[in-house]
């Protein structure tokens, strides 16, 4: 039996569903301190609670998944991801890849942003630009290059790339179009988009947003008239919200709340494979003759890991621990190795490499993932079994532990972090992770400081490989390649799992923990 299992991580756990039964007045009075609407379901009106703060409607920055809900239904894209994970045309009525580098594009005839204005051509070419020229782009990232803009007449232009990029359809679903006159290297604060819904109220610092339908949008009428976005930080406020209907829907939840739900009379549970891998990410950014800059020393660390008791005890079994530096969800992706517990073996490896008296600090988001914080409380007994030091640092959503990650804040060593696959495809998800060179270094677009130079040149070239055949060999390689350097302490892989009162319908969940606002419908 792992020495963690009596730590009061487990008691917390095994508490949950006994608060969330006895201690429901307190977590309605909780949700309803938080401001914004609350109160029943109101007919015509979906009341959305999310885990993590959606700080803007623009994506530069802050994408985590659930909030690609919401901002899609503003702002919308060339293309968008479909729930076969398949590319599918939005603001775009071709996308057609007409040359190894070139692909040419036309904009649907008569479509306009909400203010009345056209979506044109320099539109698409200044939101490529404002989304390369800010930092730290969680969404730049995933491109090997950004494709510039050769426009052709009114609606049609060449998005033409200095290399090949097939999978340019799925990537540019990740660029959301906003009117060049308005649109800067920044998120943006103002809600004019093309999307099915206007923004009639909305609150950056609480994360609460109104959307009204748009009654001039150019494609079908979205079926619910009004979306209302809350965020409530803790579970149990959410789970509770849920049940006395104050809350449609809720994302993100943890397998104790899940039990909870199972079963009950007006609530419903939606569960896919994902797409995303969370990690135990180690900092790059260490100076040469740290610790944590030898591979040998990464690796010894996650022997003390029981990833098993994890997945068990901590998760319910609601995730699968990672066999590779990808969701082998996505298409390309291999089995690399897997996460072995042994805590004899770390300790011996540790003193044979001459490291003593090692302490770590450890940083997250709130709401990063389910039981983010059991994880985070188990993986320090862990850690202290064979002699590691590790200290929590925790940040509210919306906080600063952006310019943590970007080596602006403060110093770090490990980050619970995840990082979703976007597009469906390995590729795009290796490059935002792995792609990061010493020039993205200089303005700190790098996942972490990831710099391998080799792997990166790698990652690039694949994108030319023309033999189908060659390329998926090189792409296993590359992704041994990378399990090689032990990026990360442990990972898994989650499910995705939603929950929702009975009258939301035709809510079509993807793997990427996102849905379409607009086809969803609510009855009674």
């Amino acid at each position: 039996m792992p020495a963690f299992r009596s730590s009061p991580v487990f008691s917390r756990r095994a508490l949950l569903r006994t608060a969330a039964a006895a201690g429901a007045g307190l977590a309605i009075s909780r949700t309803t301190a938080c401001a914004g609407p609350t109160g029943a379901a109101q007919p015509g009106t979906i009341q959305l609670g999310l885990n993590r703060s959606l700080v803007s409607l623009d994506n530069k920055l802050n994408q985590f998944d659930a909030a690609v809900t919401v901002q899609r239904a503003v702002r919308q894209a060339l293309t968008r991801i479909g729930p076969d994970m398949k590319p599918q045309l939005v603001l775009a009525d071709r996308f057609e890849q007409t040359a190894p580098t070139a692909w040419t594009v036309r904009l649907r005839d008569g479509v306009r942003y909400s203010d009345g204005s056209p979506v044109t051509v320099a539109d698409v070419a200044t939101a490529l630009r404002m989304y390369g020229e800010v930092n730290g782009s969680f969404v730049v990232g995933l491109f090997p290059e950004l494709p510039t803009v050769e426009p052709i007449d009114e609606r049609t232009f060449v998005l033409r790339t200095e290399h090949p990029v097939p999978v340019l359809d799925l990537l540019m679903a990740n660029i959301l179009i906003s009117p060049a006159a308005t649109n800067r290297p920044a998120e943006l604060d103002s809600g004019v988009g093309s999307g099915p819904y206007v923004v009639t109220a909305a609150n950056s610092g609480t994360g609460e947003y109104e959307l009204t339908a748009n009654r001039d949008y150019w494609g079908p009428a979205p079926r619910i008239k009004r979306v209302r976005v809350k965020f409530v930080p803790e579970e149990s406020s959410r789970v509770v919200a849920l049940r006395s209907g104050e809350l449609d829907v809720i994302d993100s939840i943890t397998p104790d709340s899940a039990d909870q739900l199972q079963g009950l009379p007006g609530v419903r549970l939606d569960r896919v494979p994902g797409t995303r891998i969370n990690q135990l990410f180690f900092n790059f950014r260490k100076p040469p003759g740290h610790p944590l800059a030898d591979a040998r020393v990464r690796r010894a660390l996650s022997y003390a890991i029981d990833g098993t008791a994890l997945v068990r005890d901590v998760l319910s079994g609601s995730v699968r621990q990672a066999e590779g530096v990808a969701s082998l969800a996505l298409s390309g992706a291999v089995r690399t190795g897997e996460y072995t517990f042994d805590p004899q073996r770390c300790r011996q490896e540790l003193a044979a490499l001459g490291v003593r008296d090692l302490e770590l600090t450890i940083i997250w988001e709130s709401g990063e993932f389910p039981a983010d914080s059991s994880v985070m409380e188990a993986v320090v007994e862990m850690l202290r079994a064979v002699g590691v030091r590790a200290r929590l640092q925790q940040f509210e959503p919306g906080g600063d532990i952006l310019q943590w990650r970007q080596g602006r804040g403060g110093d770090w060593d490990v980050l619970g972090n995840g990082y979703p696959g976007p597009t469906g495809e390995v590729t795009t998800a290796l490059q935002g992770m792995y792609g990061g060179t010493p020039h993205k270094e200089l303005t700190r677009d790098t996942y972490q400081g990831y710099v391998f130079p080799e792997i990166a040149a790698e990652l690039t070239a694949l994108a030319a490989e023309p033999d189908a055949e060659r390329r998926a060999q090189r792409l296993a390689a590359v992704q041994h390649a990378i399990w090689q350097t032990w990026p990360s302490l442990w990972a898994f892989v989650p499910d995705v799992v939603l929950a929702r009162r009975e009258r939301v319908r035709d809510l079509r969940l993807q793997s990427n923990n996102s849905y379409d606002l607009a086809t969803t419908r609510l009855e009674g």
